[in-house]
């Protein structure tokens, strides 16, 4: 290899790497904003079981609460761009592949573009909300409004009521992943000793099975809307929360989920620290 094809490698090398250490940075970051969030919304959960429901368990709540606190507005600016870094980083996973040896198949990097718009979205919402124009507001107006649009449209009631069944199926197949514990082959299992393996588990699980369950009661509420033809029938992730406490288990439902979002948000700490990326 002569002297300039030695160089020319090099560059590229340096480029990857380069870059390797963005996409790495931009993933712990993002991981770290979305265990704040999950984490906020679960206490928000627990305050609303143990009779304080003065905020909003979702999104929105979290924002206000993450305002007032002391420095609110750099927690917020901190948080949407951890947020923008995992829509970065998805983005780099749907056009340059995944880590691991199916990564780069045409499913990962599908997925990969939904998270990136997915995330997108919810990283503007934060941004909006933390210059002051909007962007937090009740997910359950919100989830109405989107239903009551889409229910206007041309086979509108099909459109809500398959959405609603994707969303079903996302959370028993997002429950069903965290009781097989498939986050191990994304994780660095070998760098962690056996009581943080332990506890990475039983927040990986309790946390995975809480969102699972939380995901398919909304997209079941959505199906419901669909059927009866009555956007009001379909729940935000407040209402959803809310109405785990009017079900014969009373609020010790809502309690066992909100405390599992609560785990999902320390087991998304975890993943920022020991995710493979």
């Amino acid at each position: 290899m002569n002297t300039s094809s030695m160089a020319r490698t090099g560059r590229l090398e340096a480029r990857r790497a380069a870059r390797g250490s963005a996409v790495e940075g931009a993933a712990r970051a993002g991981l770290t904003a979305r265990g704040v969030i999950y984490l906020l919304v679960g206490v928000l959960a627990l305050q609303i079981a143990f009779g304080d429901g003065g905020k909003q368990a979702d999104r929105g709540g979290a924002l206000e609460t993450l305002a007032d606190k002391p420095f609110g507005a750099v927690l917020l600016w901190a948080l949407g761009i951890g947020l923008v870094g995992m829509a970065l980083w998805r983005l780099s996973e749907a056009v340059f592949g995944a880590v691991g040896p199916d990564g780069r198949k045409a499913g990962k990097r599908l997925m990969g573009l939904v998270r990136f718009v997915f995330y997108g979205f919810v990283a503007y919402s934060v941004l909006s909300f933390a210059v002051g124009a909007g962007g937090g507001g009740s997910s359950d107006k919100q989830s109405r409004d989107v239903t009551a649009r889409a229910l206007d449209l041309p086979a509108g009631q099909w459109l809500v009521g398959a959405a609603g069944a994707g969303v079903v199926v996302a959370g028993v197949w997002i429950g069903a992943q965290a009781v097989r514990r498939s986050f191990h082959k994304e994780l660095k299992l070998a760098e962690m000793g056996p009581r943080i393996r332990k506890a990475v588990d039983v927040t990986g699980v309790a946390g995975g099975l809480a969102r699972g369950v939380l995901f398919a009661a909304a997209g079941a509420f959505a199906v419901r809307a669909a059927v009866d033809y009555k956007p009001d029938r379909a729940k935000g992730v407040d209402d959803t929360l809310r109405s785990f406490a009017d079900t014969p288990l009373g609020p010790w439902l809502l309690v066992c989920v909100a405390a599992g979002l609560v785990l999902f948000g320390i087991f998304s700490f975890a993943m920022a620290r020991w995710r493979r990326v």
